[in-house]
């Protein structure tokens, strides 16, 4: 099959995976396993997209051009591929945790959940290997669509509720600032596609370019920045493997990298530099971070809170973006892989604490580490990735926002990396601290709790596992990052 046939099939495969698991719907067994092996076989086509890419090649195809000149393309570049790698193999570790948790938690319409969890990663396909900024829009707005099913999966009240916010912010967002963003980009440079150095560089007037710019930031409100973040907690009344989804593999990391590649191949970060203006937009994410960790230190319930704690993570990657120097990018899309790492791992744990022992508050969960060792370890190994310390991948991405920080004349916005780490450690810290350290109030030592269904429990394992490699092996992530700021 040639690279571009690849591309294609990257976004076909899990497109075919909704048509295996409605066809199996009365088998479970067999519905799941089509899940797993769609997963598998979408993985393995992406690390081939990979090769080639690492190999020099920019395979792209042309879907259609229903308006002249503004064609649905698909290009795989390094920045998209980084992006798909995570959500495809993240994809089969979160299928294999929900599997565990659909059939602990006895959740219905499960045929639903995955039909749906499929279609959404044959979005986010569209949106890593969009080949200009039309193709991106097409496929964002895909996106929101699909996982509304998923948010609103509960069917309460409180549910449709959330779904409301959920689409009510997100297109919102999109159709006012995001599409006339797209458009005016058009008028000033005449294309949409993704350049390397950019397209408004000596076409976009200098006072033009923060207004542009912050158009382009808000219009994702996938990436949650304040004050278009209140969509990301309303949506925890999912259950727990739409939570990972929407936290680590799709929807918030279609945002960050959405406004990621928009920085390098429509503005270019030279271009940013030179004229400054992305500026007063390092501030906007950096109040992000610190405002969203202080109200993640309000939230007993535990969900809530490492919903919180992605509000404020995923400004990190804003802010390599808005630093426009190479270790801001390089350490913004590291940044994208370690904490859609660590923090689905956080979120697994949860999902495993709520269905084995039926906690949800942070201060029911004294004493639980000692029956459920596994996952409370691993929350603390989670919770080491997005702290930013060794021995933990999220080590690197920390490491090269604050020299891109640095290298940008900023050492405010180093002091508030560290405020931020230090916050992170704080409110997430509690959790293992409580579990292991802390008296349980039920006697004797929560009596019936055990660990999570087998396969949640491997799922687990294999994330907190991962963790741990990219701090020793981080060069595939490191590479291709390199490559995008090497044009």
């Amino acid at each position: 099959m040639t690279p571009p046939a690849l591309v294609l099939a990257s976004l076909l495969i899990p497109a075919l995976g909704t048509v295996f698991v409605l066809l199996l719907r009365k088998n479970p067994n067999a519905r799941e396993a089509a899940s797993l092996v769609t997963a598998g076989v979408l993985f393995g086509t992406v690390l081939r997209v990979y090769r080639a890419v690492m190999a020099g090649d920019r395979p792209a195809i042309v879907l259609a051009e229903p308006i002249p000149g503004i064609p649905i393309e698909l290009e795989a570049e390094p920045l998209g591929v980084l992006f798909a790698l995570i959500a495809s193999f993240l994809w089969i570790v979160t299928t294999l945790y929900a599997i565990g948790y659909m059939r602990g938690h006895h959740e219905e319409n499960q045929t639903r959940f995955y039909t749906f969890f499929a279609f959404a990663i044959a979005s986010v396909m569209g949106v890593a290997f969009a080949g200009n900024l039309f193709t991106l829009f097409i496929f964002y707005e895909v996106l929101s669509l699909s996982t509304f099913p998923l948010v609103t999966h509960a069917g309460t009240e409180a549910a449709k509720r959330a779904g409301r916010i959920y689409l009510g912010v997100l297109f919102s967002t999109s159709i006012v600032f995001q599409l006339l963003a797209i458009i005016w980009t058009y008028a000033i440079a005449g294309t949409l596609d993704f350049t390397s150095g950019g397209i408004l560089s000596g076409r976009a007037a200098a006072g033009v370019v923060p207004i542009l710019l912050g158009l382009f930031v808000f219009g994702v409100g996938k990436a949650a920045v304040m004050p278009f973040h209140r969509w990301l907690p309303a949506a925890m009344v999912a259950p727990t493997p739409v939570s990972a989804l929407l936290h680590a593999v799709a929807v918030v990391k279609a945002g960050v990298f959405s406004i990621l590649k928009i920085t390098v191949y429509i503005f270019g970060i030279d271009f940013l530099t030179q004229v400054g203006a992305s500026v007063w937009l390092m501030w906007v994410a950096a109040a992000t971070i610190i405002l969203g960790s202080l109200v993640a230190f309000t939230k007993d319930n535990l969900k809530a809170r490492l919903a919180y704690s992605t509000v404020s993570q995923l400004s990190y990657i804003v802010l390599g973006a808005m630093l426009a120097n190479a270790s801001g990018i390089i350490g913004g899309g590291m940044h994208i892989a370690m904490h859609a790492f660590g923090k689905i791992t956080l979120f697994f744990c949860a999902g495993a604490i709520m269905v084995v022992a039926h906690k949800t508050e942070i201060s029911q969960l004294k004493g639980l580490g000692r029956t459920m060792p596994v996952t409370f370890f691993a929350f603390f190994i989670g919770t080491l990735s997005i702290v930013g310390l060794p021995p933990a991948g999220g080590s690197w991405s920390k490491w090269f926002l604050g020299m891109g920080a640095l290298e940008a004349g900023q050492v405010g916005l180093v002091a508030v990396l560290m405020l931020s780490s230090l916050l992170s450690l704080a409110y997430l810290m509690e959790i293992p601290l409580k579990g292991f350290f802390y008296a349980p109030d039920e006697a004797p030592h929560h009596e019936g709790v055990h660990e999570a269904p087998t396969p949640s429990l491997i799922a687990i394992v294999a994330t907190a596992v991962a963790c741990l490699i990219l701090f020793v092996f981080p060069e595939p992530f490191y590479e291709l990052m390199t490559l995008v700021v090497t044009p």
